[in-house]
């Protein structure tokens, strides 16, 4: 056989080696770094408007943060399988266009944070079951509906702070069993509803910080048998009913209360009294609850008045019963005075009716 053939047929067996290698680096996009060894791609802070082509399909992790994108279109990451990671906040996204992620069926972090979504496209979650983290914190948010995150069973972080979220759909959050992170602060909810969080069994920090929350409905916290941290902080609540907090059946549940406008009275007080009282239960900013009203109270801290409140309103309800009590007496010793004065009246008629 003549050498040169030798050389070809011998060189053969190489031929994938060498083809892997070259497919590798002219698969990385040119505005990219493509680490091998790793399986990362930094497209981060690249002025890129959309994501680019000939990703490798190896890719394990890409960092699309600090672009200039304005939507995600339609498959935009077809082909890329192996893909756990993908990053890309502090872009200006403002559209998630049908299908922008459903052929990611082995994600396990999502990160979209630092955009300017004002909603999410119903087909959001399709094939996003392995998702367990999405970051959707600092964007324009105001409503999540029923659909959008019907398929993301596997999620245990959930992070929707510093948006504009009004209204949360009952059944929104039904398929997130195994969450066990929910962040909603900075939002603009009024109201923490019955059956919101029915499947959240083993949610652990429920975090509700600086919203508007006026109303905890009796039955919103009972299913969390799970919950450690609880934060209301930061709301407009004047009033709870420990029946509310009662529902809790955990272990122990950290409770941050500070920061509302609280009217402090005698009920107010025997309430945050009785959630001290149960052993599970813990108020961890009860020295920073200070009164909102009444304007006697207001600016004083809740603590340094447990033991006036209900003996103020008890001194005040014996005040009120005494004068009611006095009134009584004082009507019925007139009701027997005009009684006797009316029998001698009549007596003294009788006598001269007599004579």
């Amino acid at each position: 056989m003549p050498v040169g053939g030798c050389a070809v047929l011998c060189l053969i067996p190489l031929l994938p080696l060498f083809l892997n290698s070259t497919m590798g680096f002219e698969l990385c996009p040119s505005e990219c770094l493509c680490y091998e060894s790793s399986a990362l791609v930094d497209c981060q802070s690249r002025g890129l408007v959309h994501v680019p082509p000939s990703i490798p399909p190896s890719t394990w992790m890409l960092d699309l943060g600090g672009n200039r994108m304005t939507e995600v279109r339609s498959r935009s990451f077809m082909g890329l399988w192996s893909l756990k990671i993908l990053l890309m906040s502090n872009n200006s996204i403002q559209t998630l266009q049908p299908q922008s992620f459903s052929s990611l069926h082995f994600l396990e972090r999502l990160d979209l944070s630092f955009n300017r979504l004002r909603w999410l496209p119903q087909d959001f979650s399709q094939s996003l079951s392995s998702l367990q983290q999405l970051q959707l914190e600092h964007n324009l948010l105001q409503h999540l509906d029923s659909a959008s995150l019907s398929e993301l069973e596997n999620l245990r972080k959930l992070d929707l702070s510093q948006n504009r979220i009004r209204v949360i759909d009952v059944g929104a959050l039904s398929s997130l069993s195994r969450l066990s992170l929910l962040n909603l602060e900075g939002n603009r909810l009024n109201v923490l509803k019955d059956g919101l969080l029915s499947r959240q069994q083993s949610l652990e920090k429920l975090l509700l910080g600086h919203n508007n929350i006026s109303v905890v409905e009796t039955e919103a916290l009972a299913p969390l048998r799970s919950l450690t941290l609880l934060g209301l902080q930061g709301n407009q609540l004047e009033r709870i009913r420990f029946k509310t907090f009662l529902k809790l059946q955990t272990t122990t549940t950290h409770l941050l209360m500070s920061s509302n406008p609280w009217i402090c009275d005698c009920e107010l007080q025997r309430v945050f009294s009785k959630i001290q009282h149960v052993r599970r239960l813990r108020v961890y900013d009860y020295e920073d609850i200070v009164c909102h009203a009444p304007p006697l109270q207001a600016g004083s801290s809740l603590s340094s008045l447990d033991s006036q409140l209900c003996v103020a309103e008890t001194a005040s309800v014996l005040i009120i019963t005494i004068t009611v009590l006095l009134a009584v007496i004082g009507a019925l010793v007139k009701a027997e005075f005009n009684r006797k004065s009316n029998q001698t009246a009549s007596e003294t008629e009788s006598e001269k009716e007599e004579k």
